[in-house]
């Protein structure tokens, strides 16, 4: 039915409807409104009408996807990271004019970084968890004054979308130099720190080294331009409960507006089987894994920090997302916002309107308006809730009730096939009897 004039019109005369993945993407209705003249309506790429449409409103179902990062509102929950795709004027004006509810700049240090040598980042198909990447890039940028430059402004800003600067100096002096020229610039949103990159050599990463990590804290807090932006952290993705308890002792004492988890994990190694070699060259082929290969350890940081953190302090999640649903269990966890960076590596900036549908669409299948009604609401586990699950091999999976091993056990047979296993059996007897009688002979 269509609304036309504040009356429902059943005189439909056509309706044609894309579907991917069981998702409306587009939908054309034709219909006769009030005024007995026939029109026409599209309604592209969103899961569900949105309406109002010409002529009148279109009845419709959809979720709000807004939400807000250290009280900074993005109309859009997915944004870009830091990393692939945003190191220029050219691709921060495509992410700002993409779905992306907000549009973050490449990590900048002091000076312009050419990186490191080639190849440095490979991607890997992970099949049903997306894409998976490696990578020692080395921080390539054109350096902090490149990033707030005028131009580099209005490109990230001309679509209406808030702009964050990522800051990764490779001393504190740095940082807090950049720090002082973001906040001065006119137009740059808020500034994200990113502590969890190994830039100082001889140094752990910033976020492992828990002493250094207060003392920078410490000093961009006391800075006099402190204050005029909102300020996030950029974490390295921690695994033992310690790290997770002192990372969040320390951030509570200052007031930071948002962490985001997680980075890549660290000096991970594929190698390539047929060439016997690494599958980058920089470091020996050691680099930081990210895309599919991290989902789960960046939804328990997410899900811990959220715990740990003071309400105030937001969280974004990062890490795996290339689905809505993946977007949804980061959510779920506790973000308030997630970012994508392999998948926008390996898809562009079409990427996040995707995931936006996909999320939007699950959302309302769900009967959820908006974020805020499961952020952060992950239930404990209930058995008989529990989603019957196998592995792609069709095995299932099930822990044993009498102790702490787990068994394998193959699905039932179906019985439509038990026929033509029973003759395969046969046939392969049969020729095993063959083999036999030919090597008696």
């Amino acid at each position: 039915q269509v609304r036309t004039l504040g009356h429902w019109s059943t005189q439909l005369l056509s309706c044609k409807y894309e579907l991917d993945i069981n998702i409306l993407m587009s939908l054309t209705v034709q219909y006769v409104p009030d005024t007995g003249t026939t029109s026409t309506v599209g309604i592209p790429a969103r899961p569900y009408i949105t309406g109002p449409i010409p002529g009148g409103t279109a009845s419709y179902s959809m979720a709000d996807l807004q939400t807000t990062v250290g009280g900074v509102k993005l109309s859009c929950c997915v944004y870009n990271a830091s990393g692939p795709r945003c190191g220029t004027v050219e691709a921060l004006s495509r992410v700002g004019k993409s779905k992306s509810g907000a549009v973050l700049s490449k990590s900048a240090t002091l000076l312009e970084q050419k990186g490191n040598d080639m190849p440095r980042y490979k991607e890997q198909d992970l099949g049903p968890l997306g894409v998976g990447s490696i990578n020692s890039e080395g921080l390539p940028n054109r350096g902090i004054d490149y990033y707030v430059q005028p131009d580099a402004v209005q490109a990230a800003t001309e679509s209406n979308k808030p702009y964050f600067v990522s800051l990764s100096g490779l001393s504190l002096d740095d940082n807090l130099e950049m720090f002082k020229r973001a906040c001065e610039t006119k137009g740059v949103t808020g500034i994200e720190l990113n502590v969890a990159c190994p830039n100082i050599p001889g140094k752990p990463v910033i976020a492992y080294d828990f002493e250094q990590l207060e003392a920078v804290l410490r000093a961009v807090t006391a800075h006099p331009s402190f204050g005029s932006k909102p300020v996030g952290v950029k974490l390295a993705p921690y695994f033992d409960m310690p790290h997770f308890r002192r990372a969040a002792d320390i951030i509570n004492q200052f007031s930071i507006d948002y962490v985001v988890c997680i980075n890549t994990i660290g000096n991970a190694l594929i190698v390539d089987t047929e060439a016997e070699q690494p599958l980058i060259a920089p470091k020996g082929g050691f680099g930081g894994l990210g895309g599919g290969y991290v989902k789960q350890t960046a939804l328990a940081n997410v899900r811990q920090l959220r715990m740990l953190l003071k309400d105030e302090i937001d969280v974004v999640g990062v890490g795996g997302i290339f689905t809505g649903a993946d977007a949804f269990d980061h959510i779920l966890c506790g973000a308030s916002a997630v970012q994508v960076a392999t998948c926008h590596a390996a898809e562009g900036p079409k990427c996040f309107e995707r995931i936006a549908n996909e999320l939007e669409a699950l959302m309302v299948r769900k009967g959820y308006k908006s974020i805020e009604e499961f952020r952060g609401k992950l239930r404990t586990y209930d058995a008989k809730r529990a989603t019957k699950t196998s592995s792609k091999k069709g095995a299932v999976v099930t822990l044993l009730q009498q102790g702490d091993d787990f068994e394998t056990s193959a699905p039932p047979m179906n019985p439509e096939t038990v026929p033509g296993v029973l003759i395969g059996i046969i046939v392969l007897l049969v020729g095993m009897l063959i083999r036999a009688h030919h090597f008696h002979d």
